[in-house]
């Protein structure tokens, strides 16, 4: 590093090993308890800045190359590649073809898309223009000329400790960003019935970035908006006729209701599998072969999902819809007053503005702390500027109270309200107990002894959670997903098993 001489690598081990440090000492003291005072708020502010920063990335990769033949081509495939993607997804939410048709192309159009685009500019006339592509190295070896392992020795005493300062904002950042993508991950939308392991999780995401600083590799961490795109794909759903009659406009419709997820460990192994093939020798030259215009529409489709799911999204929609047009049972009609709606949102679009404007200066380092004094915004300040119920609609808890009571509870939920949610998660525990084979209504369901199936169990069957299971909590849904969207179909629509 100039003009200090530094070795680099060494000094970003450093910061890595100290980061590993940081990250058990909060694992060991339970740190991740605070995780109560994080709601949507900070949440979506959070993922409307990522979705931001891919759409930035994207302009900065055709920046790159000029105003001649080679930027005009990437600026179309780079459109096209988002047009293609985006219309995948659309059509993965509709009504046309068959279930399997639409599942394939809502999971797998944009890797194919990537594919297709990739071999487009070879045809015609635009083989003969040469395009940037993705740059690969050697298989299994650092792109620069070095060792896996990091000389962290080599370094004096004075920089180990420079380096301590870098590491309290990356494990600030990181205990962040990680633990907020794990929250989206398992927001109230899904039905999930799996405990969270938040304390364990940063406990394993301090190791990794030990390890990673000590073989030279960026510090890996959670991701949004791929985590919980990862669980929406893992969601099994079916197909459920709108019956607001009051609404004309819904009739007719159809939402697609969660009914579980399928919990398990195999398709992020399989992630990680993967990703460590592409580090072979033949994958890495196929890899090559991609454009990075092709890269740049990646960025905007990601871009795009990520802002279409975002809570500050469902308000501004909300805000600029036809009053007429909105359904009774929109969530945010709840509020007696719509001016909260717009202060809120004021607020949430102020606090993204101060943090994607400290990103493009040189204090852009102290990212992570502005990030972090959301919570306390939230706590703090918010309840001052508005009422318990204009808050409860407007900020709800980001995940369930299920999911929350592994870090005790969450604060978006009041003292009340997560009493009763223990006294009936008792009372479904002695039912489950005590009951017996006359108590129930259909025999099957029950097991000898007079004990009941487990909820996973029925919904293995098919018949686990009701609609009235998968809707509650739907008045103050106003998270990533936003307003469920509605597609035409006809009121005799029948199950659709994803």
């Amino acid at each position: 590093m100039t003009p200090t001489g530094t070795n680099y690598l060494a000094f970003m081990c450093w910061i890595g090993l100290w980061s590993l440090v940081f990250h058990w000492v909060l694992a060991v003291t339970n740190s991740c308890n605070w995780l109560r005072y994080v709601t949507r708020f900070p949440c979506d502010i959070f993922g409307f800045y990522v979705a931001f920063i891919y759409l930035q990335k994207g302009v900065q990769v055709l920046e790159r190359f000029g105003a001649d033949a080679p930027f005009y081509l990437s600026v179309m495939v780079a459109l096209l590649v988002f047009m293609v993607a985006y219309a995948c997804g659309e059509l993965g939410e509709s009504p046309l073809f068959r279930h399997p048709v639409r599942v394939f192309l809502k999971d797998y159009g944009t890797p194919l898309t990537v594919v297709f685009f990739t071999g487009f500019v070879h045809l015609g006339r635009m083989k003969t223009i040469e395009l940037e592509r993705l740059p690969t190295g050697a298989a299994f070896f650092p792109t620069a000329d070095r060792g896996w392992f990091i000389n962290f020795w080599d370094i004096s005493l004075g920089d180990v400790f420079i380096a301590m300062p870098f590491a309290i904002l990356l494990t600030i950042l990181f205990y962040f960003d990680h633990n907020v993508s794990s929250l989206i991950a398992q927001g109230t939308e899904f039905p999930l019935r799996k405990p969270a392991g938040f304390h364990w999780d940063i406990f394993l995401l301090g190791l990794t970035t030990g390890v990673a600083g000590l073989l030279g590799l960026p510090f890996p961490n959670g991701l949004i908006p791929q985590a919980p795109f990862h669980t929406e794909s893992l969601c099994v759903t079916k197909v459920v006729a709108d019956t607001e009659e009051d609404n004309g406009e819904a009739k007719g419709h159809y939402a697609f209701k969660r009914t579980h997820v399928v919990e398990q460990r195999v398709s992020n192994l399989a992630q990680g599998l993967l990703t460590l093939g592409t580090m072979t020798g033949p994958l890495l030259v196929v890899l090559h072969l991609i454009p990075q215009a092709v890269l740049a529409g990646l960025f905007f489709i990601m871009g795009y999902q990520a802002l279409e799911a975002n809570g500050i999204t469902a308000k501004l929609l909300f805000l600029l819809r036809d009053r007429a047009l909105t359904p009774g049972s929109h969530p945010l009609r709840r509020l007696p007053r719509r001016a909260a709606v717009w202060a809120f949102v004021a607020v949430e679009l102020a606090a993204f503005g101060a943090t994607f404007a400290i990103t493009q200066t040189v204090a852009a380092v102290g990212f992570p702390v502005v990030i972090l004094a959301l919570i306390p915004v939230r706590a703090i300040l918010l309840p001052r500027l508005f009422s318990p119920l204009e808050l409860n609609v407007l900020d709800a808890q980001t995940a369930s109270p299920f999911t929350m009571e592994s870090v005790s509870g969450s604060y978006a939920q009041p003292a009340a309200q997560q009493q009763q949610q223990r006294e009936e998660e008792q009372g479904v525990r002695d039912d489950d107990d005590f009951a017996t084979a006359t108590e129930s209504e259909d025999p099957s369901v029950m097991l000898p002894m007079g004990r009941r199936k487990s909820e996973e169990v029925l919904a293995e069957e098919g018949r686990g959670r009701t609609n009235a299971d998968v809707e509650t909590g739907d008045a103050i849904e106003m998270g990533r997903l936003g307003v469920s969207r509605r597609r035409q179909a006809s009121r005799g629509a029948g199950l659709d098993e994803k």
